[in-house]
């Protein structure tokens, strides 16, 4: 009789323990993607500039500043959307702007910043994709805020607002 009864409740509890999840998982926001790198060192990275192949962009370059990171291609529809409010956040020079381009071409992304407006001090090339990959890039555009010691403090997945500067950026770097 127990036997017969498992049977049954088992495949129930199966299926109430599935629709726990799920209903649970409604309540997450698909733009917050958690970082595992959030509070740990950001990788290190040595790319030719965009602008200039023959020089470089480092993480040891960087070292010893607070900044923003920013993931980019001119393919992105997304990085299109965000572009007006990174071009006005380095109008104001609150936080220096770096780019990291991200398998794009070398003569469409300069066209796209001439076109646009460039808001970077500098923005290295990630032709294959390697650096991206170290950083946990899953799409672009994506934007980090790393520290003086080059830690990660904050990932934005997706275009940056001035409500996500405003309130989640620029308290972290008024802490830093």
């Amino acid at each position: 009789m127990l036997g017969k009864a498992l049977r049954y409740l088992l495949p129930l509890a199966i299926f109430l323990a599935i629709a726990f999840f799920l209903w649970r998982g409604l309540a997450l926001n698909p733009r917050e993607v958690p970082s595992p790198l959030i509070g740990k060192k950001a990788p290190a990275f040595d790319v030719p500039l965009l602008n200039d192949a023959s020089r470089t962009l480092s993480a040891a370059d960087l070292r010893g500043k607070v900044y923003l990171l920013n993931v980019w291609g001119s393919w992105c529809v997304s990085c299109r959307e965000e572009h007006p409010v990174l071009v006005e956040l380095a109008k104001k020079g609150t936080i220096p702007l770096y780019g990291l381009n991200w398998k794009d071409r070398q003569a469409e992304a300069l066209a796209w910043l001439a076109r646009y407006g460039d808001p970077y001090i500098a923005s290295g090339v990630d032709r294959d994709g390697k650096v991206a990959i170290d950083f946990g890039v899953y799409g672009a555009p994506e934007t980090y805020l790393i520290d003086r010691e080059g830690i990660i403090r904050f990932k934005q997945t997706g275009p940056l607002t001035w409500q996500i500067i405003e309130q989640k950026i620029m308290p972290l770097v008024a802490k830093l």
